[in-house]
């Protein structure tokens, strides 16, 4: 196993919450079916949209700084080039794991996050992960 898929398997099974950046109501779209995927195999689900109310039966934040609670993955479904400004603000709020999905990725996102000691992970996707691992959510 390669250094990252350590890091994959050490957050799939430490994190039973996941906050997504970039979450969509389309069901159409990644960013919708990846966190259905993982709520419905046990990880709560905190979405973060600028344009929704709600969003997989949970409450939708404009921001990470928005969120009242302790988060600690940070899910992100933003194109590669805001996700240095996205690893900012997880670093402000307190997040502890940061996670760029499949096909994003960004050399400033991953030097921000590893520079505060966090878990960093990117172009890769949850579903395809936990499949491959075969894990749920941590109870």
């Amino acid at each position: 196993m390669s250094n990252t898929d350590d890091v994959v398997e050490q957050i799939l099974s430490k994190y039973d919450t996941i906050t997504v950046v970039g979450a969509s109501a389309d069901p159409a779209k990644p960013a919708h079916t990846v966190p259905a995927h993982m709520q419905n195999h046990g990880w709560r689900i905190i979405p973060v949209n600028p344009k929704a109310d709600e969003l997989f039966g949970e409450p939708v934040y404009r921001t990470l700084a928005d969120i009242p609670e302790q988060i600690g993955l940070v899910d992100v479904f933003r194109p590669s080039d805001q996700t240095a400004e996205i690893a900012r603000q997880a670093v402000a709020a307190g997040a502890t794991a940061l996670w760029l999905q499949l096909g994003i990725a960004s050399a400033e996102a991953r030097e921000i996050a590893e520079n505060a000691g966090l878990l960093y992970v990117e172009d890769r996707c949850l579903i395809i992960e936990q499949r491959r691992l075969g894990v749920s959510a941590p109870r």
